[in-house]
């Protein structure tokens, strides 16, 4: 085992492992990187153990030793010393088997996260104790960023899930498909969702939006415009009217509000398919295939939501014959970047669409979805929402 030198290479070291920490927000990978930094350069074996809560019991969640042959071995001789819990916060020394063991605390932000262990058969200078602590120091703040940012995405996570359509009902003579990707490293919360539930006997509603921005903010209008559409199509108001109200509900939101574009619709099966009432509010056209792969827009365009108080709202009625597919999407496909080009320039989506005749619902999604992905090389920066209606 080598010995830590005071100069340059102290500092070298320091560095690097501070790099190695920074490099992961996952809580689960620090312990591991915390013993494989330290590990055989300060000490033979090191342990790394956390707690849940600042008083809660320790637990081991890593262990490593520079002869892994000995692991087990060790794991076991722990297993039977009292670690105490995380209220310890000073560095001390003891005896474990045949190793020396110094416990430095990791202590992050004025709270306790954890131990840190590492034995080695001989003495610990008082430079690697030194070092130790300096590299304890870095762990715990790496450790607790990594717990922030997990925890924010969790609640990321469950915020979009309350945002999204708590189940896919069955509709008579509609085959459905749809797919949702909020952008993002953590999968903040995004602008885009879409809706399809029953507003009534024999007629079905649907709707898919982008409200301008991510995070809270766009998740307040977009659990506004959501439960408004339900509430209104529920009570028996129709596709018009109810984005006229949901435009005034989000007005009224004041400082908060958010532009929001919106493609609402209703589905009311008929013997020859499906009748569709919608209206599209600065939303990206609709699109209607043919079984003969014959595309063609059939909204017309309406001002967004959230923008203007004296606006109005007309309804666009078409019948989707049996093998007929409506697609609706959001501008994370429509306006998916490559160099200086759109996916959407020169009616590519339409192009796309015509390619999808005969295919399911949840296969023109994908195709549309797949497509989207690889007309760019880089991870797109928007949201995207894609929803497919088929008369079956």
């Amino acid at each position: 085992m080598e010995e830590t030198a005071r100069g340059p290479h102290w500092l070298g070291f320091l560095a690097d492992a501070s790099d190695l920490l920074a490099g992961t927000l996952d809580p689960d990978m620090v312990p591991a990187i915390i013993a494989q930094i330290v590990v055989p350069r300060l000490s033979n074996w090191c342990a790394v153990y956390t707690s849940d809560s600042d008083v809660g019991p320790l637990r081991l969640v890593y262990l490593w030793h520079a002869d892994e042959a000995r692991i087990d071995g060790l794991r076991e001789r722990l297993s039977e010393v009292e670690i105490g819990d995380a209220e310890t916060r000073t560095t001390s020394l003891a005896h474990v088997a045949d190793s020396q063991v110094l416990a430095v605390p990791l202590v992050a932000r004025g709270r306790s996260l954890g131990l840190m262990c590492l034995g080695r058969p001989d003495r610990f200078p008082d430079d690697v104790i030194q070092f130790a602590e300096d590299i304890a120091r870095r762990a715990a703040l790496a450790m607790d960023n990594a717990r922030l940012y997990a925890q924010q995405a969790a609640a990321n996570r469950a915020l979009q899930r309350s945002l999204l359509p708590p189940n896919e009902p069955e509709v008579p003579g509609l085959d459905y498909g749809v797919i949702y990707e909020p952008a993002g490293e953590v999968n903040e919360v995004g602008g885009d969702f879409y809706d399809l539930f029953k507003a009534g006997d024999d007629c079905w509603r649907f709707a898919i939006g982008d409200v301008c921005g991510t995070g809270p903010e766009a998740a307040a209008v977009t659990g506004l415009a959501r439960h408004t559409l339900r509430l209104l199509a529920r009570e028996g108001y129709g596709v018009a009217a109810v984005v006229g109200r949901l435009n005034q509900a989000i007005l009224e939101e004041g400082e908060r509000a958010r532009f929001l574009t919106l493609l609402h619709g209703d589905i009311t099966p008929v013997e020859t398919g499906l009748e569709v009432r919608l209206v599209s509010a600065g939303h990206p056209e609709a699109l209607r295939l043919r079984p003969t792969g014959e595309v063609e827009a059939v909204t017309t365009p309406q001002s967004l939501l959230g923008v203007f108080h004296e606006v109005s709202y007309d309804t666009d009625t078409i019948h989707l014959d049996h093998g007929d597919v409506l697609l609706a999407v959001t501008d994370g496909v429509t306006e998916r970047r490559s160099a200086g080009r759109l996916l959407d320039d020169d009616g590519g989506l339409a192009k796309l669409l015509s390619e999808c005749a005969g295919l399911s619902a949840r296969a023109v999604a994908e195709r549309i979805r797949r497509s989207a992905a690889e007309f760019a090389a880089e991870p797109s920066a928007d949201d995207l929402a894609i929803l497919v209606l088929r008369a079956r």
